[in-house]
């Protein structure tokens, strides 16, 4: 009599209006909990995103006929050796370059309050500030001790030290990482360890062509910038290689710091500066670019300008360096359940 009373969906209703409303009040502390396992987990979060960004490239050894012990010893040193080269070896360059730059930054202030007849001399102040402080917190890095630099930074070295560590061992046991994961998906539900499976090739596809990518750019226009005399070829080298992860802007922000560089210094080096900004990235992009990443990953240019301006609005420059991959995995989540969202309007339109 009472059961055919009660109304159970109400009460369930009831309840989990209930439990959204203690969460939604208590959402500060819930956040707070969140970023505090967050800080615990970051290495360890770290160190798997770069070893899964990482395994396309000891795959690709393994594809090439050097085995997998010896692809993982390639890839870590690899790292290691990059990591310490550019702390031992272009540190010292970068400051020495900084410090010049510091001065065309000056000069070419001085040309334009000159020249427009313009007073710039609050604006000048402030970006000599803060290439200074720059340049003073870079001086002090490359000065100090070993053991200066670990009684400054013990915590971010013990943080860089756990995501390493964790990195290595994520590398070599990614594979059964994705076998657990693969079992799993697939006693769990098929078709979800198809669309992992699809989402995974995607992700690993335009990892593989971004790293490799991005090694052409650092020697590509390292080489290009030093053969015509850019006193800061280093520095621009470097530049490319990394903005290389912000698809057309990079690139372009890159170039017309190297073509204001060049303009301090003379006028037949802004001219082969220009040279180069103006042919290579064509060459870059219709050449190097479609050969590195094939075809999975083209994208139409005007879609990637717009995805990477929203990733900008949504979420700053963390925004613009995911924006791709998240276009790429949701692009990918409707070519693979196209089918299934058109049977789904089709049964809609039956209804109606």
């Amino acid at each position: 009599m009472l059961k055919n009373k009660l109304n159970y969906r109400i009460i369930n209703l009831a309840a989990l209006m209930i439990l959204l409303y203690i969460g939604f009040s208590n959402i500060g502390l819930w956040w707070g909990i969140i970023k505090k396992c967050i800080s615990v987990l970051f290495p360890f979060i770290i160190g798997f995103a770069f070893a899964y960004a990482f395994t396309p490239l000891v795959r690709l050894l393994e594809k090439k006929g050097v085995p997998r012990v010896l692809s993982l010893l390639i890839v870590i040193f690899g790292i290691i050796f990059i990591v310490v080269g550019v702390f031992l070896l272009t540190l010292p360059m970068i400051y020495d370059q900084l410090s010049l730059t510091l001065k065309m930054v000056v000069e070419i202030l001085h040309t334009i309050s000159e020249k427009f007849n313009i007073n710039i001399d609050f604006f000048e102040m402030e970006v000599t500030d803060y290439l200074n402080v720059i340049l003073n917190s870079l001086g002090s890095v490359t000065s100090s001790t070993a053991i200066e630099l670990l009684g400054k930074s013990f915590d971010f070295i013990g943080k860089f030290i756990v995501g390493f560590v964790g990195f290595i061992y994520f590398l070599v046991d990614m594979e059964k990482i994705r076998d657990s994961v693969r079992d799993f998906l697939m006693s769990f539900h098929p078709r979800s360890f198809q669309y992992i499976q699809c989402m995974d090739t995607e992700i690993s596809h335009y990892l593989k062509g971004l790293e490799i990518f991005m090694f052409i750019q650092l020697f590509e226009y390292c080489f290009l910038f030093f053969i015509i005399g850019h006193p800061n070829w280093l520095i621009l080298g470097v530049l490319s290689c990394l903005t290389t992860i912000i698809p057309y802007f990079g690139g372009l922000i890159t170039n017309i710091i190297a073509i204001i560089m060049a303009s301090v210094v003379s006028f037949p080096l802004v001219v082969a500066t220009s040279i180069i900004c103006l042919i290579f990235p064509q060459v870059d992009g219709y050449l190097i670019s479609p050969k590195v990443y094939g075809k999975t990953n083209n994208v139409n240019p005007l879609i990637t300008i717009m995805v990477v301006s929203i990733g900008g609005t949504l979420a700053g420059m963390i925004g613009i360096v995911v924006a791709l991959p998240c276009y790429l995995l949701l692009r990918t989540t409707y070519l693979f359940f196209k089918k299934d969202l058109k049977k789904g309007m089709n049964l809609v339109k039956e209804t109606i």
